[in-house]
């Protein structure tokens, strides 16, 4: 489907802040601490909890963002619906839902698939060094993107995420690459069309 640009439904609310104070974990996601979002990213990045939305349509196609310009690390790149961090003493329900609104303005039911860690360096820019938990929803509420995190936005269908990813590697972030492997791959029959809705809950 056609990228969307300029939509008359938009938010211009700055929603980040380099002072926002994330949680700072261990590899067993356990909480020690922690910093500013600027120091969490800076340099080769502080292990921290973050969260990453993959929001489909009833049709079961993936909602794309493209990063605002203005984005520090990866700007312009292609990413999935929506990712973010928990503020501290945020849980993961209240950060997700807060999120998916001040991004694109609705909220909708989420399901817990897996987490995993990884690093991304952004040149001398930053990094993104997270315990990344995993969510897929489903919702057809009308999108009302905030232009100050998200350029332009689409709908795709899985086939051709897979193909554009394979051709064009480079105009997509890591992590969406890194997730979508294993959402297709491990946890396919998690995915819209595989079984039941996605239902909201809770990691234990």
């Amino acid at each position: 489907m056609a990228e969307h640009e300029d939509n008359s439904a938009v938010d211009d609310r700055v929603v980040s802040f380099d002072s926002e104070r994330l949680i700072l974990v261990d590899a067993a996601d356990r909480e020690i601490g922690h910093a500013s979002k600027a120091d969490a990213h800076r340099g080769k990045g502080i292990l921290h909890r973050a969260f990453s939305l993959f929001v489909f349509n009833s049709a079961g196609e993936l909602l794309l963002q493209q990063r605002a310009p203005g984005k520090p690390l990866w700007p312009g790149y292609w990413a999935n619906s929506c990712c973010s961090h928990p503020r501290g003493g945020e849980d993961m329900d209240t950060a997700t839902q807060r999120r998916l609104h001040e991004e694109l303005g609705f909220t909708c039911p989420l399901e817990f698939v897996y987490k995993f860690q990884y690093h991304a360096q952004y040149n001398d820019a930053g990094a993104e060094h997270e315990l990344c938990w995993v969510y897929v929803g489903i919702s057809d509420a009308p999108v009302r993107v905030n232009d100050t995190e998200i350029a332009a936005w689409r709908y795709v269908k899985s086939g051709v995420l897979d193909r554009e990813i394979s051709e064009t590697p480079e105009r997509f972030t890591p992590w969406l690459k890194m997730e979508w492997q294993r959402l297709r791959g491990e946890f396919a029959d998690r995915l819209p069309g595989a079984g039941d809705s996605p239902r909201r809950q809770r990691e234990a």
